[in-house]
């Protein structure tokens, strides 16, 4: 069986890219699946929000040490 040749965006994507996945339980987190549903753009609304919470961590830094794994 031949290998499929890889393009030049799969081998930019290997090289610049990360891939993040969550699992969200529909039960339990019905409130998150259906905020991420409203939102145009889930990537951008989610890297916002982290980037919220890193400049709010720049502002207020944590004890050395405290900040959990």
């Amino acid at each position: 069986m031949q290998d499929k040749k890889e393009t030049p965006q799969e081998r930019y994507n290997k090289s610049h890219t990360v891939n993040v996945n969550i699992r969200l339980m529909k039960n339990t987190e019905q409130d998150i699946i259906q905020k991420l549903a409203s939102v145009p753009n889930k990537a951008g609304y989610i890297k916002s929000l982290i980037r919220a919470d890193l400049a709010k961590i720049k502002k207020y830094p944590w004890p050395q040490g405290a900040r959990g794994g």
